[in-house]
């Protein structure tokens, strides 16, 4: 009985026996693992296990200027030293380089220093470095700007071209107006060199100095003879070449009126120069000097200024520095405001005196054709003073996109061409362009009227001339009417009606080295066009002008008429404008247009081949760095 109660205590003493671990030797107890590992593995660090903090650093430095508090630095801007360091900060340097294949930022910013598209030193984004400027360049931030333009143009065209009078290429034909089909080729190259002291980007510089030459080739081949030259004997084509010098100036900063940089400044040397939003009166590059500057933030802009007009060369236009300027003065006054009546819209009024005294001057031109005095009535040199006053106005108001321009000339032609006699300047102008823009198109009309001279024999002249015009307007020099010069024959020798790049009726020998003339017919124009952005880098216009005389009295006194009309015509142009990348550093365009002429102008002008329309066709490119 006894043997059968101890048979389960044993079972149970063997199984608790079998479950417990074997006993460790001493040694290994010793060299037991810890409960948490603190190694790392591969520079890691296991989770849930936090090092000992270092002792904390104090530092006693009696008297010294603590550091301002948080809340007192802006939240909103932080103060930089100047603009250029934000993008060269992420630009290394030497065997840095190599970073460039690491870092996208890098490569974006990053660029040589001929990229015409990024920052770089020779257009300005950055100052010359202090080892690497010349040493008459004091103090820092001296900017260079280089600039480098190419500007080809090629231009079939025709127009009315008067036959010779003593000969003409085409023998055994009898006609006024012969063959009217030409052809003008024109390479100009630019190279210009800035150099500008100070932060522009914010405040006016404190000097800069500035040298632009052109130099010009061009190319024209006409079908009638003494149309390009004076000599008979000479051909129907011609090349020539001229190297002008456009820009030489210096401006020096004054003074600043108020803390946020407004300024006055003086500018002196061959500047350009432009009276008006449009150019409608004096657009130039000539001899003056400038006062200017602003006023209340910027919203008030002046200039008063006085120039010397340089003698250009005939066949590139360019200024021939090299020869005493005219005797022609113009001096000018004028005051911009901005949000002026309406917010969004800028007004301008202006003061004009041209002062000429060539009465007793003699030009001829490069081609051996007189300029001065004109060959039109008594054929006497003449004076005058004219005086313009503008009011002019360039904006939007609402949606609506608004540009005008009006002139009051007064003054007096001391040998009016018509009598011999002293005669009162009484003409004026008035211009204005609207525009109305819808997502990609922009649609706009454009207005304007020129007084015409009603009665050449009373002593006053009526008929408005501009002193050097060359309009953005209407289509620009994309018009037919506006870049073709239109030469008046049978009332005058060697006269256009209208210059080259003007819209004005004017009647002079040259638009850059005639006089004005305010015996003319006047100038009316109505018309529509649109600019359409068919994508960002690719924009197509198209403009339809109607012209007529404002007067034609003087057409029929000098061509000995009874009746001219007044219609000059239909002119229709369009034009494409590429720019590949998206930018002005390269332009191409081309544009086409076409004269359909009126009564007045076909009364006028007739041909040998009985031509019913005139047109003139541009291809242009423009490689800027």
């Amino acid at each position: 009985m006894s043997a059968l109660l101890l048979l389960p205590a044993l079972m149970l003493q063997q199984a608790a026996a079998e479950a417990a671990p074997p006993p460790a030797p001493a040694a290994e107890a010793e060299t037991a693992p810890p409960a948490l590992d603190r190694e790392t593995i591969d520079g890691r660090r296991r989770p849930g296990y936090a090092a000992p903090l270092p002792e904390p650093v104090t530092q006693d430095n009696p008297g010294a200027v603590r550091a301002p508090p948080p809340e007192a630095f802006p939240t909103d801007t932080i103060s930089i030293p100047d603009r250029w360091r934000i993008l060269t900060g992420l630009c290394p340097r030497g065997e840095d380089r190599s970073l460039f294949t690491v870092f996208s930022a890098m490569r974006d910013v990053c660029h040589g220093r001929a990229d015409p598209y990024h920052q770089n030193v020779l257009k300005g984004d950055l100052p010359l470095a202090k080892g690497k400027r010349p040493g008459f360049l004091k103090e820092d931030d001296w900017f260079l700007t280089v600039t480098a333009v190419s500007d080809t143009v090629l231009e079939p065209r025709t127009f009315p071209i008067p036959v010779g009078v003593q000969t003409t290429s085409r023998p055994q034909s009898l006609d006024v107006f012969g063959k009217d089909a030409s052809f003008v080729f024109s390479q100009t190259f630019l190279a210009g060199l800035g150099l500008t002291k100070g932060n522009t980007a914010f405040k006016p510089p404190h000097i800069e100095y500035k040298l632009l030459l052109a130099y010009n080739v061009n190319y024209v081949k006409v079908p009638e003879r003494r149309v390009l030259f004076v000599e008979p004997s000479k051909g129907t084509h011609r090349t020539d070449a001229w190297l002008g010098v456009q820009e030489a100036f210096v401006d020096y900063h004054l003074r600043n009126t108020s803390e946020r940089y407004d300024f006055d400044s003086i500018r002196v040397g061959i500047q350009p120069f432009q009276s008006d939003f449009r150019g409608f009166l004096f657009n130039d590059q000539t001899l003056g000097a400038r006062l200017f500057g602003n006023r209340d933030n910027n919203r008030v802009q002046y200039n008063l200024a006085a120039f010397w007009r340089l003698e250009k060369d005939t066949n590139s236009g360019l200024n021939k520095a090299t020869t005493r300027p005219r005797d022609d003065w113009v001096f000018t006054a004028n005051l911009y405001r901005q949000d002026f009546l309406v917010p969004g819209l800028t007004g301008q009024l202006s003061l004009t005196w041209n002062r000429n005294r060539e009465a007793d001057d003699i030009e001829i031109d490069d081609n051996g054709f007189p300029v001065r005095p004109a060959l039109l009535g008594t054929l006497r040199g003449r004076a005058y003073d004219a005086f313009y006053i503008g009011q002019g106005f360039d904006g939007h108001v609402g949606r609506i996109n608004l540009t005008t321009q009006a002139y009051a000339a007064f003054g007096s032609d001391r040998n009016s061409f018509f009598t011999g006699r002293r005669a009162a300047i009484r003409a004026f102008m008035g211009a204005g362009e609207a525009s109305l823009d819808h997502d990609w198109m922009r649609l706009r009309l454009s207005a304007l009227y020129a007084s015409g001279d009603g009665d050449p024999y009373d002593d006053k002249e009526g008929g408005f001339d501009a002193i050097v015009e060359n309009p953005l307007f209407a289509g620009a020099d994309t018009s037919y009417w506006i870049r073709q010069s239109i030469p008046f024959a049978g009332g005058g020798r060697v006269i256009a009606l209208s210059g080259r790049n003007g819209l004005l009726n004017s009647l002079r020998s040259s638009k850059d080295q005639g006089q004005s003339n305010f015996n003319n017919p006047g100038t009316v124009l109505l018309g529509a066009g649109g600019d359409f952005d068919l994508t960002p880098a690719f924009r197509l216009s198209g403009n339809a002008n109607r012209l007529w005389f404002a007067k034609t009295t003087v057409l029929e006194t000098l061509r000995n008429e009874g009746s001219i009309p007044a219609s000059i015509g239909w002119d229709l142009s369009t034009s494409a404008v590429w720019r590949p990348k998206a930018n002005q550093n390269i332009v191409l365009r081309l544009s086409g247009a076409v004269l359909l002429p009126g009564s007045g102008f076909r009364d006028l002008f007739d041909n040998a081949g009985g031509q019913k329309h005139y047109y003139s066709i541009l291809a242009n490119a423009v490689l800027s760095y």
